[in-house]
């Protein structure tokens, strides 16, 4: 259920209101009970996905999972740098 911000045009008290979507606007002030209410426009909430298919690693490029696979070789090899980026010595990232 999302949560709307209402303000009032009499009092300008601003409030928030967690309701169904089919719920009706709140049409009375809580401060003043003047019915002069409106509903915001807000920026919303994050959106948060659950469960399988939704995983972001999932819907990696090939590109992206060729390029990690080579990343895990290389650091397992024991490589001279542990920065996937340089790959030299002297880098600021990894301290080598």
């Amino acid at each position: 259920m999302p949560t709307y911000e209402y303000e009032c045009e009499k009092c300008g008290y601003r409030f928030e209101k967690f309701q169904k979507m089919t719920d009706p606007p709140v049409k009375v002030c809580p401060e003043c009970k003047s019915r002069k209410v409106k509903k915001l426009i807000g920026i919303g909430g994050g959106v948060i996905y659950k469960g399988p298919g939704f995983y972001t690693t999932e819907y990696r490029s090939e590109e992206y999972k060729k390029k990690e696979k080579e990343e895990k070789q290389a650091l397992s090899s024991g490589s001279s740098s542990s920065c996937s980026s340089c790959n030299s010595s002297g880098c600021s990232t990894c301290n080598k």
